[in-house]
């Protein structure tokens, strides 16, 4: 009987080391959940913002790092302390880039994005300008549906209006069930899924997926988010050409 329950208590002891193990390794981003190929996915970046801290931008493996979006604003009134940093270097290194802000439920679109136009350059073969729409972090839902895709609208053909390009809107699954299905089908989807394969409802097609939220690279300290563009290299040269 003692050594029955000698060995449970080793397996039972094993299996907790395995499970504290393998959270260690997703926590820290040694292990992942998706590994896209660069076969499929030739295209891949990372997208960035003050959370990074300083990026040694030459350090950077061009061939894993082909475009790079910049968290530019937030809301009405807040600016990314590294944007212009970010921004300038990144392309001085190369790098095809992007900008996108964080859409709140508390500011009118109007003045979000005039926050953005006022923060984001125009620029040659920039990336479209990237709406990011999620809960996470954002303000106390207040508005009816109607409300919030009114507002999503005016940034929408504000952005549009500036910068000559379709806005991409970043989405996680959540909002995307909840405000944008079958919504704003003109405008390419950037899906957050660190689990799978993006599937959308009604098989919508999406441009850009952040598959990793915990990614490892040379050149920044910390953990990144990984993204992979759905699309050839001619397309990619299509979507960035002014």
């Amino acid at each position: 009987m003692y050594k029955l329950i000698n060995k449970v208590l080793i397996i039972f002891l094993g299996l907790i080391i395995v499970g504290l193990l393998l959270i260690y390794g997703l926590y820290s981003g040694y292990i992942r959940f998706n590994y896209p190929s660069l076969t499929k996915y030739p295209i891949q970046g990372i997208d960035v913002s003050h959370h990074q801290n300083g990026i040694n931008w030459q350090q950077l493996d061009k061939e894993r790092v082909r475009f790079v979006f910049i968290k530019a604003t937030e809301g009405g009134d807040f600016k990314d302390k590294s944007f212009s940093i970010n921004w300038q270097q990144a392309r001085d290194q190369g790098f095809v880039v992007g900008a996108y802000y964080f859409f709140t439920f508390c500011k009118p679109g109007e003045k979000q994005a005039q926050n953005f136009i006022e923060t984001v350059p125009k620029a040659v073969n920039m990336l479209p300008p990237v709406i990011d729409l999620e809960y996470g972090g954002n303000c106390q839902l207040t508005m009816e549906k109607s409300q919030v895709l009114a507002e999503i609208t005016i940034l929408i053909e504000r952005l549009e209006a500036f910068y000559q390009k379709k806005p991409v809107l970043y989405v996680t699954q959540e909002f995307f069930d909840d405000f944008l299905e079958g919504q704003f089908e003109q405008n390419p989807l950037w899906i957050r899924n660190i689990y799978r394969t993006p599937a959308l409802k009604g098989q919508r097609p999406w441009l850009f997926w952040q598959f990793a939220n915990r990614g490892l690279l040379d050149g920044i300290d910390t953990v990144v988010d990984l993204n992979a563009f759905n699309g050839s290299k001619e397309e990619f040269e299509t979507l960035i050409k002014n």
